[in-house]
């Protein structure tokens, strides 16, 4: 038998290679100390001496050295929208979120700028809870969580103010905190179901009491360039949004598309069934569309994956996770399912930026995690981390039925 040269070739290269282990192409993943410093700053700023230092966590997470990624907010084509400022330790994301989004849709619709009060609908968000509470004998979550939409349900029924008007914080406090305010309201409400005592006025007075001395009372009028107004007249006179111009979407196969459905996480705590729900297809065709034309979205989703690193101001996917052509309903679906994928936090779509054929996102964050990294307040998510880890948004109706070419149900 005759072998060729290629044939030796061929078969030295094997042997030279055999046990070798073979080289990993796509994303590699390492360990990093972190730690949320901003959050151990406000710690200490509210508890001194005993709030102790926030130990450093060794996590897995996506190595970027290398990466050619977003470095600044200017390489973004931005929509307007009033700087970033922290929630502190409130658990309010969904109403600095929302709050923020209005306040770009008065300057998208009206031209004016203006900074509304993000603990204002938080203080009305407690009150409605509690009554809920009351109504539903005990049996209704209450909790320092909520939705974006929940803005739209405030907004109805106590109107909007001004910051200036109601900052909801002593002025001598130079942060927002909710711990202790949350934590008298629970007790008093624990001792109500305890003795079954449902009398909702009395209960009302009492959370309205708690609030008042940790938020301070909101107000009953308001005057604006010399005009006295009420909080609902402000929305409806000044802001002049219309509530039945918004639209929540959701993106889950677990339930009907295109039709109103309830969003089953705990932080819809009044179980509304107005969310739209769409394939994700439709999902990210609304994203691209509205900030491609100049309005901006309240999006929420989760940001516990091993590529959310606010230290680096990005969020992305990484390919030992999914591969990107990979991300469908059903891969939205599983992470769903098994918990994997959670409503953890709202944050605001400010500004694109197109990078080597893929999207980029600037999000406004009001979350301590988005205050550790180069870009206080911001960060940059690319698009297949929207994809796979965005659950629902809040955008204006008009939007979703240009970007979609057809009319939503409005039930």
């Amino acid at each position: 038998m005759k072998y060729s040269m290629g044939f030796f070739f061929l078969v030295f290269c094997f042997a030279s290679n055999k046990g070798a282990p073979a080289k990993a192409s796509g994303d590699r993943a390492v360990y990093i100390e972190t730690k949320n410093h901003h959050r151990e700053k406000l710690m200490k700023y509210f508890n001194g001496d005993q709030a102790g230092e926030i130990p450093l966590e060794k996590t897995l997470r996506m190595d970027v050295s290398g990466k050619d990624l977003p470095r600044s907010v200017e390489e973004f084509k931005s929509i307007w929208h009033t700087p970033s400022h922290c929630q502190g330790l409130t658990g309010s994301c969904w109403s600095f979120s929302s709050t923020s989004f209005f306040e770009s849709e008065v300057s998208r619709l009206s031209g004016r700028n203006i900074r509304l009060s993000e603990m204002y609908p938080v203080y009305w968000e407690y009150v409605e809870k509690a009554r809920r509470f009351v109504r539903e004998k005990g049996d209704s979550r209450f909790s320092r969580g909520s939705q974006p939409n929940a803005m739209i349900r405030m907004c109805r029924l106590h109107g909007a103010v001004p910051f200036e008007s109601y900052p909801g914080k002593p002025s001598s406090r130079k942060y927002y905190e909710s711990r202790k305010l949350f934590g008298e309201m629970e007790k008093y409400l624990d001792s109500v179901k305890e003795a079954g005592e449902w009398n909702e006025d009395k209960v009302i007075r009492e959370i309205r009491s708690i609030l008042d001395r940790h938020l301070g009372p909101p107000p009953d009028h308001i005057t604006v360039e010399g005009k006295q107004m009420t909080p609902s007249e402000y929305f409806s006179r000044v802001l002049r949004l219309n509530p039945d111009d918004y639209l929540d979407v959701m993106s889950l196969r677990e339930k009907p598309w295109h039709r109103k459905v309830e969003y089953e996480v705990a932080d819809n705590w009044w179980h509304s069934e107005d969310y739209y729900n769409v394939p994700l297809e439709d999902f990210i065709r609304i994203v691209k569309y509205a900030v491609r034309n100049g309005s901006s979205v309240c999006i929420v989703g989760d940001n516990s994956e091993s590529g959310f690193i606010p230290e680096k101001d990005v969020a992305l996917i990484p390919t030992y996770d999914i591969p990107s052509e990979a991300i469908t309903d059903d891969a939205r679906q599983l992470r769903f399912s098994t918990g994997a994928t959670s409503d953890d936090h709202a944050i605001h779509i400010v500004g694109f930026l197109e990078k080597n054929g893929k999207d980029w996102y600037l999000i406004k964050d009001s979350g301590t995690r988005a205050q550790n990294g180069n870009v206080k307040g911001y960060m940059f998510y690319h698009e297949d981390f929207v994809k796979l880890k965005m659950m629902n948004m809040l955008v204006h109706r008009g939007i979703v039925e240009k970007a979609l070419g057809r009319p939503v149900p409005r039930k």
